[in-house]
């Protein structure tokens, strides 16, 4: 009994440990440094190539589109005292405005420019403070007893249309 215990036990080890090491390297590949911007112009360490995600506000004006590429984006992320360039191609979120706060994931290039995959917008704080203070979201329906379904069932709601013959001579 002692034997197979002791095999039960080895490839009990060799299976824990494997799957550590599949957690660890999974884990340390796909992570990534959350900074904002003046943590990370403030770092001595080059983190060029490491992934990346950055906070900060985009600074006003500086939001210039490719106009033979309307995708591709470059604009200046800012915070207190420090600025980064921001390289982005995509579509661009409708809350993307100069001024307004933004999440960008991607790489630090050498030359100090942030290649961007991912850009996210934040909502803007003024609807938290209208939710607290019970107001609407706008995407919200106003009260329920007030709402009232079209009418497109009801014959009156429908479009009147008349039937012309027309004879050949």
């Amino acid at each position: 009994m002692n034997q197979k215990r002791a095999k039960f036990l080895v490839g009990s080890l060799l299976i824990v440990g494997a799957i550590g090491y599949l957690i660890t390297t999974g884990i340390s590949s796909t992570s990534q440094y959350f900074f904002t911007v003046d943590e990370l112009m403030a770092q001595k360490v080059s983190l060029a190539g490491a992934g990346l995600k950055v906070k900060g506000n985009v600074v006003d004006g500086s939001i210039q589109r490719d106009p033979d590429d309307y995708l591709n984006v470059n604009f200046l992320i800012a915070e207190k005292d420090a600025s980064l360039r921001v390289s982005y191609q995509g579509v661009t979120p409708d809350m993307f405005i100069d001024g307004g706060e933004v999440v960008v994931e991607g790489t630090l290039q050498r030359n100090g420019v942030f290649r961007a995959n991912t850009l996210l917008t934040s909502c803007p704080s003024k609807y938290e403070a209208e939710k607290e203070a019970g107001k609407m979201h706008p995407g919200n329906f106003p009260d329920a007893g007030k709402y009232q379904e079209p009418g497109l069932n009801k014959v009156e709601a429908l479009p009147k249309a008349t039937i012309r013959t027309i004879t050949q001579s």
